[in-house]
């Protein structure tokens, strides 16, 4: 299954809008095309070398969990996973089989739309000092990936470079509005809650996620990518150890492999070994088979 990864796309004659760590996106006149390639990133650096499919992963669990909650809230989808690619695109469909999807042009939000049902990352370490995650309190005595008592909407603030940062609901209510803020929140607690009791069932403990979501046509919709590996912390059940870190179906060998090296974490990044790409693609590819049931 190891293919070369592909790291660049360009289509002549289409415009790219933006390239990103890992998705490009084109303007397609009244639509837009997202696309997402292998590139994996770590420690805000982009490495030389990427995952084979690790786009076609994530672009595939994010249209299975657009099916799954279309009925909770309107996404930004304006084709299906197996719907053939407009004829614009046809003389591009080997690089875009598979990961590429047509959208809204929606208004995204200023702020990322964080839900955490588990204490973890920077959540934990804001815990340690002040028993609290984004100001909100929680209870004493928690552990490193300890559940918490009720998932807890963190948003944090969309950096162009470097880390998003975390900030309070009245922060995020003051940049985009507070019926929207609302909106945001619920939405995000609703779809975190559902996506987290099927994945359960599938083996898979969602620790957090981000959501990204827009206005289109005066409605708020779900936008970007969808509880994938990349936007979310994705724990195997069966090895669920409150207390310590937890392995996962993420980055995780790219980033215990950085951390082995003298690399001071600014770019040029390293190239990472055959062994750490083979590992992290497996991981990958077995949070979207356990997901949909499916083999890529």
């Amino acid at each position: 299954m190891m293919n070369e990864p592909l790291l660049q796309i360009n289509l002549p004659g289409i415009r790219k809008i933006k390239s990103g760590k890992v998705r490009e996106m084109f303007d397609l006149g009244d639509r837009l095309l997202l696309v997402a390639t292998d590139r994996i990133s770590a420690f805000d650096c982009i490495m030389p070398n990427g995952i084979p499919h690790k786009g076609e992963v994530l672009t595939q669990i994010s249209f299975f969990w657009f099916e799954q909650f279309g009925s909770l809230i309107a996404n930004h989808l304006l084709a299906r996973a197996e719907d053939p690619l407009p004829a614009l695109l046809q003389p591009f469909a080997s690089q875009l089989a598979r990961r590429s999807m047509i959208v809204k042009k929606a208004n995204p939000l200023p702020i990322e739309c964080v839900v955490r049902g588990y204490l973890a990352g920077s959540g934990w370490q804001e815990y340690k000092k002040r028993q609290t995650v984004c100001g909100i309190e929680l209870p004493p005595g928690l552990k490193e990936s300890s559940e918490l008592p009720e998932p807890i909407f963190t948003p944090a603030t969309k950096a162009e470079t470097g880390h998003d940062e975390n900030i309070s609901f009245e922060k995020a209510s003051e940049i985009v509005g507070a019926e929207t803020a609302q909106k945001a929140r619920t939405a995000s607690l609703n779809i975190y809650t559902a996506a987290r009791a099927f994945a359960r069932q599938r083996g898979i403990l969602i620790a957090d996620t981000k959501f990204e979501f827009g206005w289109f046509e005066g409605q708020l919709i779900l936008i970007d990518e969808v509880l994938t590996p990349d936007s979310s912390r994705f724990w195997p059940a069966d090895q669920y150890t409150p207390g310590q870190s937890q392995p996962s179906f993420d980055k995780q060998f790219v980033r215990d492999y950085l951390e082995t090296l003298s690399w001071n974490k600014t770019p040029p990044a390293p190239a990472l070994p055959p062994e750490v790409v083979a590992r992290t693609q497996g991981k990958y590819v077995e949070a979207y088979s356990k997901l949909t049931g499916k083999s890529l």
